[in-house]
């Protein structure tokens, strides 16, 4: 590696076995060994299916990682992101050191400290102020370079008053602070964090990003940092990667892999059909975003009047009515904005319902609708997250370019001039 590459991860695979037994079989072991004596490939590597979740494979091996390779600068704030079940975890106890890889082999320098889960790392029976003494050992420090820490882990954590209290009685959210201030403070070369910050309160994962930003800027340590904030992986990383079922898709500069992240196929983008979803006499046949007088997926603009459109059945005498909350692609909600509480009446054929937005109201950009139908203007009989994903994209403009323009909405504004 060269100097300033501190973390590289050459060909790593990680193999499991599916079902109640373990990683494998003593006639599996057999085989494995009988193949390395006489010098070759282990059977098994040639076996298995990608890790795809959602789907029901026919091999009793999986794929959790597959061919990963990247390497990590020295004082780099790297972002791994993907959905449920695509590696991130794995990926984070292979290079901890908790797991190791199937194949391939993983290289670095200095030490590694890991956030993985709640209390990653603490004897329960043991002290907050002992676990720290644990953990500083664990990772080489000697007493007295601990000694000279503990004030500072112990003040940001905020358990003073518990430090002497076993962990075994300590909150989720007391365990992963201290478990932060653990691995923040005794000043290892790569600080490893999985999603387990969604577990402090506000004001802590503000405190933690700003003490993550802190130990790479000033310090030139090494972050990886895993979540599904998309907002917090902005503002902390500059460079992500993106993995899916076990394999990374991109590795490019934090906004771009963010953005890839959160689209989805061209062919569902601006419209979902045959939702079938049924209760209580009403049925929702359909949701879309297009142009006024236009079809669905031709591109939308933000100079273009915008129209969501429902088409359902109602066979029910109770009022309906739909909610709609936005999100930017940052994850973060922006506006909600409601159908008249009473505006959908009984109808016993499909009809068509429509929310209209002025030319120039979004945007350039990707927006995701959560939708919720009320009933009685109380009762909420259907909820879907991104139920709606469209995009604005940006006009053809040949004079000279300025930049992005910043934020979700472009309000029009009446304007007067005055003498």
């Amino acid at each position: 590696m060269t100097d300033d590459i501190i973390l590289k991860v050459e060909n790593v695979s990680k193999q499991y076995r599916l079902g109640t037994i373990g990683t494998g079989t003593i006639s599996h072991d057999l085989n494995r060994w009988w193949h390395s004596i006489r010098g070759k490939e282990d059977p098994y590597l040639k076996i298995g299916e990608t890790n795809d979740r959602a789907t029901k494979g026919t091999s009793d091996y999986v794929w959790a990682l597959q061919d990963i390779n990247f390497e990590v600068k020295r004082g780099e704030v790297l972002g791994i992101i993907g959905k449920n079940g695509a590696g991130k975890s794995t990926l984070l106890k292979i290079l901890s050191r908790v797991t190791t890889p199937t194949t391939g082999a993983m290289k670095s320098r200095g030490r590694i400290a890991a956030l993985l889960e709640v209390g990653t790392g603490f004897n329960p029976e043991l002290t907050g102020r002992e676990n720290i003494y644990l953990n500083g050992a664990i990772l080489g420090m000697t007493k007295k370079e601990i000694s000279s820490k503990l004030d500072e882990i112990i003040e940001f954590s905020g358990c003073e008053r518990y430090i002497d209290t076993p962990t075994k009685r300590y909150s989720s959210g007391m365990t992963v602070r201290l478990g932060f201030a653990v691995a923040a403070f005794l000043e290892p070369e790569i600080l490893i964090i999985d999603e387990v910050l969604a577990v402090g309160d506000a004001e802590f994962q503000k405190k933690a990003l700003g003490k993550m930003q802190d130990v790479s800027k000033n310090d030139g340590r090494t972050v990886l940092f895993v979540s599904h904030n998309m907002a917090a992986v902005k503002s902390l990383c500059t460079r992500g990667i993106l993995l899916e079922n076990g394999q990374i898709k991109y590795i490019d500069e934090i906004n771009n892999i963010v953005q890839k992240y959160l689209s989805v196929d061209d062919s569902a983008l601006n419209f979902r059909k045959n939702i079938n979803f049924s209760k209580d006499n009403f049925k929702l046949l359909s949701i879309g975003a297009k142009t006024v007088n236009a079809d669905y997926f031709v591109p939308m603009s933000r100079d273009q009047q915008i129209e969501i459109q429902f088409e359902f059945i109602n066979n029910q005498d109770n009022p309906i009515h739909f909610t709609l909350k936005f999100k930017g692609d940052d994850g973060n909600y922006f506006m909600t904005t409601a159908m008249p509480k009473d505006f959908i009446i009984k109808t016993n054929s499909a009809r068509k319902a429509s929310i209209f937005f002025s030319k120039n109201f979004f945007n350039v950009g990707s927006f995701y609708v959560d939708l919720f139908i009320i009933k009685n203007g109380r009762e909420a009989i259907f909820v879907e997250n991104d139920i709606l994903i469209f995009t604005i994209n940006p006009e053809i403009n040949i004079g000279g370019w300025l930049g992005p323009e910043l934020g979700y909405v472009r309000g029009e504004f009446e304007c007067r001039l005055y003498d």
